[in-house]
């Protein structure tokens, strides 16, 4: 009964997100870019590494993270509703090295998407294995600079905002098979209550290293051509408090009906634990996650090229960003697995956010707004804490 209550699901849910009031609303298409990137890849490895790491402490470090995000959020929303006007060198030069930072997340973040696309691309073939993985991974980014240097990323970009329905589609789906095994295991008797599995210490540095799995929110700062401030800012706190929702949920079925012994901790450990569940899950996983990670590696290649060539006075054109991008990411994809790349990405985007935490503590001193200003200045050296002290898991 579950095989066909989950695809139904999903299938309801497509429909709900298809209805035209709701699809073509201004508000609800700002929020599917931050909402492609927080509910992303971080989706597909927060379950099995939570579970793996804090046991049954994984509902509480979900909640500590998607805190740290939405206060990071609140951030970013500042420096998009402030005016910008009286803007001081030291603000100016600070935003400008922020952007940069970015850039270079994005170039971190890419091969962390297209690695978990390789790993997932082979995980039900007879290939699966790290050195297949990698060649998909290396062939698709071999196709995204092809594209983008011969035809350009806007064809693709299209695909945001049905690739945002697909996988929510399928992330409700897979959210009612579990929370259907959930209630099961409990009339069994059969919940279990996993130990943390890292010492105190060791668990606040790869807490910091598991930053960018709720990453994504930030986008809407740099909607300005499509949107107003006010739907951007409103977009991106509906996008963190949906996505919150989502990975509480997720994380608090997920994190007492799955032992330790009962999972493989790999990039796509996902897969065998949600085929426990149901057999129809692992496929809808496999298909959710191919759409997912391949439009993300598009929206960021596509950011970082554009990035790259506004803060070099198109100096470097889009192609030599997408270039610097593939190398960069090639190298990455041979040298380190996939929670090595995680902990990089993570350490990139938290420097980006200590930055833009910065600039909106220098904003709210010049508004004269004294508790903003301290409160932004402890959230920027938090972040920059996260930046240089967060770990791989191993």
């Amino acid at each position: 009964m579950i095989n066909w209550i989950i695809p139904l699901t999903s299938l309801v849910t497509a429909a709900v997100l298809a209805v035209p009031r709701l699809s073509r609303a201004e508000t609800w298409r700002a929020m599917t870019t931050p909402l492609a990137s927080i509910i992303g890849s971080g989706f597909l490895v927060l379950g099995p590494v939570l579970n793996a790491i804090y046991g049954a402490w994984a509902p509480a470090i979900m909640v500590l993270l998607c805190l740290v995000a939405y206060l990071i959020g609140a951030a970013v929303r500042y420096n998009i509703a402030d005016r910008q006007d009286g803007r001081g060198r030291a603000e100016i030069a600070v935003d400008h090295l922020s952007s940069w930072a970015l850039a270079f997340a994005y170039f971190i973040a890419v091969a962390y998407y297209l690695n978990l696309f390789g790993a997932f691309a082979v995980d039900l073939t007879p290939w699966n294995d790290e050195f297949h993985a990698r060649l998909v991974t290396s062939a698709i980014f071999i196709v995204i600079l092809v594209v983008g240097l011969t035809r350009g990323f806007s064809a693709l970009e299209r695909m945001e905002q049905v690739s945002v329905g697909i996988k929510l589609s399928i992330i409700a789906g897979m959210l009612v098979g579990l929370g259907i095994y959930f209630g099961e295991q409990s009339e069994a008797g059969a919940l279990v209550l996993n130990p943390v599995t890292v010492g105190p210490w060791q668990a606040v540095t790869l807490g910091f290293g598991l930053i960018v799995t709720v990453q994504g929110f930030e986008t809407s700062r740099y909607l300005g051509r499509s949107y107003s401030p006010e739907v951007r800012i409103r977009s991106m706190r509906w996008a963190q408090l949906a996505s919150s929702t989502i990975y509480l949920v997720y994380i608090g079925l997920a994190s007492y009906v799955f032992g330790h012994q009962d999972i493989d901790l790999d990039e796509a450990a996902i897969i065998s634990m949600m085929a426990v569940v149901a057999p129809v899950l692992p496929i809808m996983l496999v298909g959710a996650a191919l759409s997912a990670q391949f439009s993300a590696a598009i929206a960021d290649t596509g950011g970082a090229g554009g990035l790259v060539a506004e803060l070099t006075g198109d100096r470097l054109k889009p192609g030599h960003a997408y270039a610097l991008l593939v190398a960069t990411g090639l190298a990455l994809t041979w040298r380190f697995d996939v929670f090595e790349i995680i902990s990089h990405a993570s350490r990139a985007f938290a420097l980006y956010y200590a930055l833009q935490a910065a600039v909106a503590a220098i904003a709210a001193s010049r508004a004269g707004e004294r508790g903003h200003q301290l409160g932004f200045g402890l959230l920027s050296a938090f972040a920059l804490a996260m930046a240089v002290l967060g770990t791989p898991i191993e």
